[in-house]
């Protein structure tokens, strides 16, 4: 008797291994599968969030063209314009240029100053050469015919384009 229950305890024994092993197979196959996955997905081709010297460059790029852009002075205007072409491209400079020649136009007459101001930016995406982003800013402008100021608050979307080593703002979306 005693020889069977032996046999058998070793044949459950070689059993239990084999399925400990087929198990461990089992979780290696599906762990190895799920990383692959997690690595072919968009976000992982993402970098906003693991390349923080490219995300922090863009920000501080992409802000200070916007404060400079946005931010006007009817008695000194080329301050403005001698910065658009080193910040704004594409759909971006068309917009802009549709909207600052009202500006330009209507500014003098009312003596008008805007001053932009960069609250926070976020970068959303950065893939490449492309970064998406999400800016807050405040534009003061202020009236010196009647002495009038206001704030107003707004969200950007706002898609940049490395050229050259510097990041390029190519849309402009308020939000």
């Amino acid at each position: 008797m005693t020889t069977i229950f032996t046999k058998l305890r070793a044949r459950i024994g070689l059993y239990a291994a084999v399925a400990v092993i087929a198990a461990m197979f089992a979780v290696g196959g599906v762990g190895w599968w799920m990383s692959f996955d997690l690595r072919s997905t968009s976000a992982a081709s993402n970098h906003a969030l693991t390349d923080a010297k490219t995300t922090a460059q863009v920000q501080a790029e992409v802000s200070k063209g916007l404060t400079e852009v946005l931010s006007y002075d009817y008695a000194d205007p080329g301050r403005t314009t001698s910065v658009l072409d080193s910040v704004l491209r594409g759909d971006a400079r068309k917009e802009y240029d549709t909207l600052f020649t009202v500006l330009q136009k209507n500014a003098p007459g009312q003596q008008l100053v805007l001053t932009a101001t960069v609250q926070g930016a976020a970068v959303r995406e950065l893939e490449g050469d492309t970064a998406q982003l999400l800016v807050f800013l405040d534009q003061s402008s202020r009236r010196a015919t009647d002495k009038e100021a206001s704030v107003s608050a707004a969200q950007i979307s706002v898609t940049a384009k490395r050229t050259n080593g510097a990041w390029l703002i190519t849309k402009l979306k308020p939000l």
